[in-house]
């Protein structure tokens, strides 16, 4: 099957990807397989797609459309698959099988090229809090799945060995750091989180209005979830004489209609605008680090 993977695809995982990554040069043969496996007709490859998987709009043998998913494994496709699994269609996107080849998902399809970004933005936030709110579910026992400790203290090393080369960033990564220690030392609750929500994570669906995809599920509370929220548009947010002003009346919004304590809200804003821009620094992408560290600056 002859093909051109997206090239936002191709850029994001040059930037991740470790030495000697092959996903992209065997993604070919992998999508071959995927598609005669289960007799599949491709309709296109979604573009531009995501940052961490390869997208394809497909039918299945009796017409039905679906979406056909491939992530390279660190980009967690297992662990999306487990949290699809647990919400059966609550709120997200439906997993069409089990199990059946590693970095593989079958899934329901939505409306691909209509997020709740087409909306207007007061209209978004509150479509996509609501969206949000139904995934906050309790977690599974077991250990299945990361928690934001984990995941937050990786990243918490990568911006203190990033803020070490760079003197700029050094207030600023102190700060978030600080608020992280704080946060983590009295969690308020345990639950399943989306991990990476934002506005283009949710799309205009059939037996819903609106559902969310492409989690990176991640246990813990509910405020970490809501911080990627804050800052969705943040270049509306920059180019705007008052988008100080809106970013807190943001956080107050989304914190009271969430049920959300506000600081703790403010808290993980910081460190995940914080700690997206260090790591945009890190992989050269200096403008979007420019944004992001501006838009941390003003909490």
């Amino acid at each position: 099957m002859a093909f051109e993977p997206p090239q936002r695809l191709v850029r994001a995982l040059g930037e991740s990807a470790p030495d000697g990554d092959d996903w992209l040069d065997k993604l070919p043969e992998a999508l071959r397989q995927a598609v005669a496996l289960r007799e599949l007709t491709v309709e296109r490859v979604q573009v531009p797609g995501g940052r961490s998987s390869l997208v394809v709009l497909v039918r299945r043998p009796d017409g039905t459309p679906a979406v056909l998913k491939l992530a390279p494994q660190r980009a967690r496709p297992e662990s999306e698959r487990a949290a699809l699994a647990h919400w059966g269609g609550a709120g997200a996107v439906q997993l069409l099988e089990p199990f059946t080849a590693p970095g593989v998902l079958l899934l329901e399809r939505l409306h691909p090229d209509v997020s709740v970004r087409s909306l207007p933005e007061a209209k978004a936030l509150l479509e996509a809090a609501g969206t949000l709110r139904r995934l906050w579910v309790e977690a599974p026992a077991g250990g299945a799945f990361e928690s934001v400790a984990e995941r937050t203290g990786r990243q918490a090393e990568a911006m203190r060995a990033s803020a070490d080369t760079d003197a700029e960033v050094v207030p600023l990564v102190a700060a978030a750091l600080a608020a992280r220690e704080e946060l983590l030392a009295a969690p308020p609750e345990r639950r399943l989180l989306h991990g990476t929500f934002r506005q283009s994570k949710v799309l205009a669906a059939e037996r819903m209005p609106w559902l969310a995809v492409g989690p990176d599920p991640v246990v813990g509370e509910c405020a970490f979830d809501l911080a990627r929220l804050v800052r969705d548009r943040v270049e509306d947010l920059i180019a705007s004489p008052s988008g100080a002003a809106t970013t807190r009346r943001r956080v107050k919004r989304l914190a009271e209609s969430l049920d959300v304590d506000q600081d703790r809200l403010r808290g993980w804003t910081l460190f995940r605008a914080v700690e997206s821009g260090v790591r945009a620094l890190r992989v050269g992408r200096p403008q979007d680090a420019e944004l992001l560290l501006e838009f941390a600056g003003w909490l």
